[in-house]
């Protein structure tokens, strides 16, 4: 990362640091304002530059890290500097020792009498984000006098208030059941020195905000505050200028993209068709470990359950199911005792399995930058991975959009066998992230089409008898979709037209 002799190392990664305020890394390479890039990659920064001590390296060394990500080379040195960060860091970069790290670093170097007060705070967006994000706590800090425990709801208060009363350093949240503590009067939170939003956008997706300012006014006004947020927009800027003061703006990738390490492909393939596209995929391509997302609970359980049927191993996760429920399937998906996890956007948030192979969108997301965080659970901290769409007519407007979010455009393959019917007319699909009419409202880069008032000429919700059925072969024959080089119509034999999702 530094374009110098390796013997200088030390010298200059320490005035580097010192002076790091005025300096930004980014792509591995550190640059000044004033006087342009300094120095360019040339050998990897390792975590011992970064100023954390050995009993925290020896933790991060014991599972097998040497050299940080790119964001935590950004913010490491940042949060040790007592600043508060901005970061944008897509899912599977190292966000969470992004903030672990220095964060033990900062807490155990002040000691602390009696009864340990809560100084750190991390708050999630999910039950299962919480579990992993104080498991990391648990494992850097194995070697330090420090405690944490977890709190989220859908199991009881009474191991979270016991566990309180004992005393703990870092507690990890998610914001409703963090409230009904400090509601009860078990928790206190007016000695919290650091505070950390994983995943911000999300928690406002949810409807968070309202409890994310009901934790903010319970917080001393003198702390850091971290937020790390896969996505940036105008909601996720407006709470950062509420709470942070003079923010280090850290970015290691471009804004609401995926990641590049992911391969992504688009399947076109009739509604009805879906399911039996997918299960030909999984076998003939002997998938043993894929996520799939459906838009609904109700269709994350009726996939596994179809799945199942066609001798798959399949399990769903979603909200609705029990906190253990919820354990189980995952556990039982890392495992390899399930080939499949069908999951909703909300219950996926925060999976980390390593080096997941494949994901697929059973269903496109209504709002575009869920696609990022879709996909973003596979290629994770430098794996590759795949991520495969089936698309149907229905939901043109839903890819269009997430083009245009990505700035590019997604590659299309054509199943032999799975050819769309171009006498199938698109059906509405319901507004909101999961479906729901009544939801939230869409997001800017959704995609969705509006829909106009049905006139006598236009089609009913009813489909369309098919006009022909084309069998699925055994094993799928793969073609790239080709642009055709005319577009007259004087030729009455010529082949059925190939759906394109990108033409109107």
């Amino acid at each position: 990362m530094l374009q110098i002799a390796h013997s200088c190392r030390t010298s200059v990664c320490a005035q580097l640091l010192s002076s790091f305020h005025e300096c930004k890394l980014s792509d591995f390479a550190w640059t000044d304002p004033a006087q342009g890039r300094l120095y360019q990659k040339d050998f990897p920064l390792l975590f011992s530059d970064l100023g954390l001590s050995a009993s925290i390296l020896r933790a991060v060394t014991t599972e097998g890290y040497t050299q940080p990500t790119a964001v935590q080379s950004q913010a490491i040195p940042t949060v040790l500097k007592r600043q508060d960060v901005l970061a944008g860091a897509q899912t599977g970069t190292g966000k969470t020792a992004a903030f672990t790290l220095p964060m033990l670093e900062i807490l155990q170097q002040s000691s602390v009498r009696g009864r340990r007060p809560v100084r750190g705070l991390v708050l999630t967006p999910t039950r299962e984000l919480a579990a992993q994000v104080e498991e990391s706590v648990r494992t850097y800090g194995k070697h330090l006098p420090l405690k944490s425990t977890v709190i989220y709801g859908g199991v009881g208060m009474t191991p979270q208030i016991n566990a309180l009363r004992r005393g703990v350093d870092i507690v990890v949240a998610t914001p409703g059941r963090l409230l009904d503590h400090v509601q009860q009067k078990t928790l206190d939170l007016s000695q919290v020195e650091m505070l950390v939003l994983d995943e911000a956008d999300r928690m406002l997706d949810m409807g968070f905000i309202h409890d994310i300012r009901k934790i903010l006014a319970l917080l001393p006004r003198q702390r850091q505050n971290l937020l790390f947020s896969a996505t940036f927009s105008s909601e996720i800027k407006t709470l950062a200028d509420t709470f942070l003061k003079d923010p280090v703006h850290i970015e290691v990738a471009r804004r609401n993209t995926a990641a590049e390490s992911v391969a992504q492909t688009v399947y076109p393939v009739d509604r009805e068709r879906k399911r039996e596209l997918l299960s030909q995929l999984i076998k003939t391509g002997d998938w043993q470990q894929v996520l799939v997302f459906t838009r609904t609970k109700h269709g994350a359980n009726r996939l596994s359950q179809q799945l199942e049927r066609d001798g798959i191993s399949a399990t769903a996760i979603h909200g609705n199911k029990s906190q253990s429920a919820r354990t189980k399937a995952l556990a039982d998906f890392k495992k390899g005792k399930v080939r499949v996890l069908a999951a909703t956007d909300i219950a996926a948030r925060g999976l980390d399995i390593d080096e997941l192979p494949h994901v697929v969108n059973f269903e496109l997301p209504n709002v575009a930058e869920d696609y990022v965080h879709r996909i973003g659970r596979t290629g994770r901290a430098g794996n590759s991975g795949k991520a495969y769409s089936l698309v149907c007519i229905d939901e043109k407007g839903l890819l269009q959009g997430i083009e245009r979010l990505l700035k590019r455009e997604i590659p299309s393959e054509m199943v032999e066998g799975f050819r769309p019917d171009p006498a199938i007319a698109p059906e509405p699909i319901p507004n909101g992230r999961n479906g729901n009419r009544q939801s939230q409202q869409r997001g800017r880069h959704s995609g969705q089409p509006i829909k106009k008032a049905r006139t006598p000429g236009t089609p009913g919700v009813a489909r369309p008898r098919r006009t022909a059925q084309q069998p699925a072969t055994s094993t799928p024959i793969i073609t790239r979709r080709t642009r055709s080089s005319s577009t007259g119509s004087s030729n009455p034999t010529r082949q059925p037209r190939v759906l394109d999702f990108r033409t109107s």
